[in-house]
């Protein structure tokens, strides 16, 4: 038996990234993607698949959790690159120079499987 393997067509990857709010900051955060990143990704097309957060009180407690789709990883790149240069983004980071909504922030890339419904 041979098993051929079998690829998307595109390049396309999806970006998981997890922030960790500080305790009590979590709607700070959500506030800060709802009223203005999410307005600063879309302008630099990193586009948003949508954004989550717990509902149960864990480990995952206190977590911001969405995933972006890129054309590739090259572009992924391109448009972040572009977006940490934006004087609105870099407005966004000095405002939050003392009061942090976010500790750790995690990111990883995902290609989909051939078997995925989403590509």
């Amino acid at each position: 038996m041979q098993v051929n393997q079998v690829r998307a067509d595109s390049n396309r990857v999806f970006e998981l990234r997890v922030y960790h709010a500080v305790p009590g900051k979590l709607p700070a955060l959500e506030s800060r993607f709802r009223d203005m990143t999410s307005k600063l990704l879309a302008k630099h097309d990193l586009n948003a698949v949508g954004y989550w957060v717990s509902t149960d009180a864990s480990a995952w407690d206190n977590t911001f959790i969405f995933i972006l789709a890129h054309s590739s990883r090259e572009d992924a790149k391109k448009n972040w690159d572009a977006m940490w240069v934006d004087p609105a983004f870099q407005e966004v980071v000095k405002s939050e120079q003392t009061d942090k909504p976010a500790g750790k922030v995690e990111s990883m890339y995902m290609r989909p499987t051939d078997f995925s419904p989403m590509k």
